[in-house]
């Protein structure tokens, strides 16, 4: 019996092999040379529903992906993310090992050194970056950066500080705006905001200009630690730097508030801004407050907030119908969650799954069977991930 498994499992996979081969390789009718664009998202596709490290190798083996096409590096870190998640971390090294060759372009090894963060394999992301003359890769800020960005993606604050205070001057690295931006972030992230006013200090020393993107990361570090006065003190030294307090700056100030189910509060404050300056919101700041809204489970002033969004030419993003759709649902109101529903799949936005069973009984539930057909057949045509299940709940509709 144990060898009739074994047989099957080894059938089985010859198959998968012998498909993914055919579909990527160049003598098929869909080769990634004479269809670049159609095949690499047909791997992404498959890696998206594939969590067998051997198969998700050969993908790769069979694709030929590099990291200088911006497709090609989502599909990375999908790889990257489903083997990590699932504690595949020799197949990580299998997939980035021997990816860096003599010479190559900086962009590969920090490429490498992100994934390896991302991965939470911190170590190999420092060994790459210290072994680039190996490979005869200049070393400059762009590697420095993503060293701390994989420190950041592992949530190894200690070693962001120690990378950021020792390794500029040991390898003859200036520090870019880019570079005191995540010092900052890392130090924000791990309750010590505080700290920050230090590198701000250096910058100006150094004469790089901070940016609104610097001060946001500060307001936002404040905000977690809930030190308001020291968000004030930020916005004056914003003015004193000469760097404009726009909308982008108080979306920062409306994410931190709605993220602690604050969005009333986030609300008045963008009405106090809006009332007494020239700034207007923009769909970044309507989709925060909707978004606080529907978490906070308030459907009025969700539905308000949008209302007003659409009458002023902005427009919502995906997150945004989908929180719309879910609380419509919870609240009964399926008629109106179809027509968010049916504007959201026209932008090729479809909810999460459970989301839209629950629209289909809902429909189902109001005598309104037709409806929640069309619902099915339009998610069907559009993605073929749950075919299977959705087949099965249209079986069970009335007849």
């Amino acid at each position: 019996m144990a060898s009739l498994f074994r047989l099957s499992h080894n059938v089985n996979q010859f198959r998968f092999i012998s498909t993914a081969s055919s579909l990527l390789t160049p003598d098929s009718k869909t080769s990634l040379t004479t269809n670049h664009h159609k095949n690499t998202r047909h791997v992404l596709s498959l890696l998206r529903t594939e969590s067998n490290p051997d198969r998700i190798l050969e993908i790769f083996r069979s694709a030929s992906l590099t990291p200088d096409h911006h497709l090609h590096r989502i599909a990375f870190s999908v790889a990257v993310a489903t083997l990590s998640n699932n504690k595949h971390f020799s197949a990580v090294s299998h997939l980035l090992d021997g990816f860096i060759k003599k010479s190559q372009p900086e962009s590969f090894a920090v490429r490498v050194i992100i994934l390896y963060g991302r991965a939470n394999m911190l170590d190999r992301s420092l060994q790459t970056f210290h072994d680039l003359e190996r490979y005869e890769i200049r070393r400059t800020v762009k590697s420095l950066n993503a060293l701390l960005l994989a420190c950041l993606s592992a949530r190894d604050y200690e070693e962001a500080l120690r990378v950021y205070s020792e390794t500029p001057e040991k390898y003859g690295i200036e520090p870019d705006l880019e570079t005191y931006n995540r010092i900052i972030k890392a130090m924000c992230e791990s309750n010590s905001t505080s700290s920050s006013y230090s590198i701000v200090a250096e910058m100006e020393r150094r004469r790089v200009k901070p940016r609104a993107s610097t001060f946001g990361l500060m307001i936002a570090g404040f905000y977690k630690e809930e030190k308001y006065d020291e968000v004030r003190r930020v916005l004056g030294m914003m003015r004193e730097f000469g760097v404009h307090v726009g909308i982008a700056t108080y979306n920062v100030m409306v994410r931190c508030l709605c993220e602690r189910k604050r969005s009333r509060e986030a609300k008045a404050l963008v009405c106090g801004v809006v009332s007494c300056s020239r700034m207007r919101a923009n769909s970044v700041t309507y989709c925060l407050l909707i978004r606080g809204f529907c978490n906070e489970g308030d459907l009025e002033e969700a539905m308000g907030v949008f209302e007003v969004m659409v009458r002023s030419g902005c427009k919502g993003d995906s997150e945004c119908y989908f929180g719309l759709i879910r609380c419509l649902c919870e609240r009964g109101e399926f008629e109106t969650a179809l027509v968010l529903c049916r504007e959201s799949m026209e932008k090729n936005w479809v909810p999460s799954f459970s989301v839209m069973r629950w629209l289909v009984n809902g429909l189902v539930c109001s005598n309104k069977v037709d409806e929640a057909r069309e619902v099915i057949a339009q998610v069907k045509d559009r993605f073929s991930r749950n075919v299977d299940l959705w087949n099965e709940v249209e079986a069970d509709l009335p007849r």
